[in-house]
């Protein structure tokens, strides 16, 4: 009679349950930071294109806040790569009153190029940095160039770069590499702030174009420091023509470092293969 009167009770309550339809609830997508108003739609190689855009905060209302002050990190970094590494552009946009940010751009070459805008917002809590991306094709053919394996000396237009020994990186780890750069006489090259930096160490992984960036800045600077999980870094000028360029990298495989500085007016772009354990 127990088992007979607990089938009863639970007959009850499975009938008492199915006599009513549960709440519907509904999980809305989760709201983030996005890029709108994203023009134009198709761009052509070798002419310039003005793009402009916006950021979206969660709420739907357009970022115009931004950090500033003297340093790198600050404002928008746009910085745009071929996904064959084979070619970078870097420019620092100026947020207009209603958040729109617009830049003149110069596709150099087809292909399929990989947009991140690194943002640094004026904005209370934790939240200090992030990025945006989108992929654009440039219309044509280009042919695929392979990454050249390391080589310690590079040259653009008569300056040499030259990495001081065999770099030995690995992975969630502060590393640093001593970079030499002389003029085409031959003396050491001087530095000039760029975007807030005496240089910037831009890095891409190759094939998933994971993406990081450090800088060297000027003794005294602030805001400087890239920080990974436990992990930071902050590149220094050790003397006349050598750069203590800070290297922190997320995952191993095969990277592209693209050092960016501004030597006699010039703004130079020396690009190294770096391979991470």
């Amino acid at each position: 009679m127990r088992f007979a009167a607990l089938a009863v009770l639970l007959a009850a309550v499975v009938a008492g349950c199915g006599s009513s339809a549960p709440p519907q609830i509904t999980v809305g997508a989760a709201r983030t930071y996005d890029l709108a108003a994203w023009s134009p739609a198709r761009v052509a190689a070798g002419k310039p294109t003005v793009l402009s855009f916006r950021i979206d905060q969660p709420s739907g209302a357009p970022l115009t806040r931004y950090r500033t002050g003297t340093g790198p990190h600050t404002g928008v970094h746009l910085i745009i790569v071929r996904d064959d590494l084979a070619t970078i552009l870097h420019y620092h946009p100026k947020p207009e009153p209603d958040g729109m940010l617009r830049q003149r751009v110069t596709f150099p070459t087809p292909g399929v190029y990989k947009v991140i805008v690194d943002t640094y917002p004026a904005l209370s809590g934790p939240l200090r940095n992030f990025q945006l991306t989108r992929m654009m094709t440039v219309p044509g053919h280009v042919p695929h160039q392979a990454l050249p394996p390391f080589k310690p000396v590079v040259k653009v237009d008569g300056y040499r770069f030259a990495i001081q020994g065999k770099p030995k990186l690995r992975a969630v780890q502060a590393n640093f590499l001593t970079l030499h750069v002389t003029r085409p006489d031959g003396s050491p090259a001087t530095f000039t702030p760029w975007f807030g930096a005496l240089a910037h160490a831009i890095f891409f992984r190759e094939g998933t174009l994971d993406y990081f960036h450090t800088h060297v800045c000027a003794a005294g600077a602030s805001g400087c420091a890239s920080v990974f999980g436990g992990s930071r870094v902050v590149g220094r000028q050790t003397k006349p023509g050598v750069l203590r360029v800070g290297v922190l990298l997320p995952v191993s495989g095969t990277w592209r470092l693209f050092l960016q500085t501004r030597i006699d007016g010039h703004v130079l772009t020396a690009p190294f293969t770096l391979n991470v354990r």
